[in-house]
């Protein structure tokens, strides 16, 4: 009788993974195959990121740089160009659990050396972080950018893409690049990798992720 229950539970697990990766699947098919379909831009995230061999105070990135960065994106739409890269007709820009995120940050421990304090995100990082965006929409595809590293001596940055059912909190496609920065000002410095990463995705990732979604 345990044995039973025991497969019979196993079983309905079973059947809602499958039912989840399909709906997840369906989300995914659609968001790529109609402009109409929005995206909500979720902002970015730098609750685990490392700003390596940098002489700017770390409470200066917590308070200042962190916030600014984001706002950049929102506020310059020409060369942040998410309908573009996404060829969507309707970008939603929601980035209060990103803003919210930095001011949880100790920033002790914010700075570091390279080599010894570099990061490496795992794929349960990725969903861990990811998860706390969950509902940052009432439905749809979330966009969020997780950055590793910040890197003066080797002068790049290392981030994350990933794409979030807003439903769930489950991360749809990630993936991992690597930029050079460029720009006068730290602010303007540091986030030209995020926008060398959209429009690499308008040349060829969104291609690419489109293709693999079916």
């Amino acid at each position: 009788m345990v044995k039973t229950f025991t497969f019979i539970r196993f079983l309905a697990l079973l059947l809602v993974l499958l039912v989840c990766q399909f709906v997840s699947a369906q989300t995914l098919k659609e968001f790529f195959n109609s402009s109409e379909v929005p995206l909500t831009y979720l902002g970015i995230d730098f609750t685990r990121t490392k700003v390596l061999n940098e002489m700017v105070p770390a409470l200066d990135w917590k308070e200042k740089h962190f916030p600014s960065m984001n706002q950049v994106v929102v506020n310059d739409t020409s060369k942040f160009d998410f309908r573009k890269a996404f060829t969507k007709s309707n970008i939603i820009y929601n980035t209060k659990t990103a803003l919210a995120r930095i001011e949880s940050i100790n920033a002790e421990k914010i700075t570091g050396e390279s080599g010894t304090d570099e990061v490496k995100l795992s794929k349960a990082d990725i969903d861990g972080i990811a998860g706390a965006y969950k509902d940052a929409g009432k439905k749809g595809i979330g966009l969020l950018f997780i950055v590793e590293n910040i890197d003066k001596k080797k002068v790049e940055e290392s981030l994350h893409v990933a794409l979030i059912d807003l439903s769930t909190g489950k991360v749809l496609i990630t993936e991992r690049f690597t930029e050079k920065p460029a720009g006068f000002g730290i602010r303007n410095y540091w986030v030209k990798p995020v926008r060398n990463v959209v429009e690499n995705i308008q040349k060829s990732r969104y291609k690419k992720w489109k293709e693999n979604a079916g």
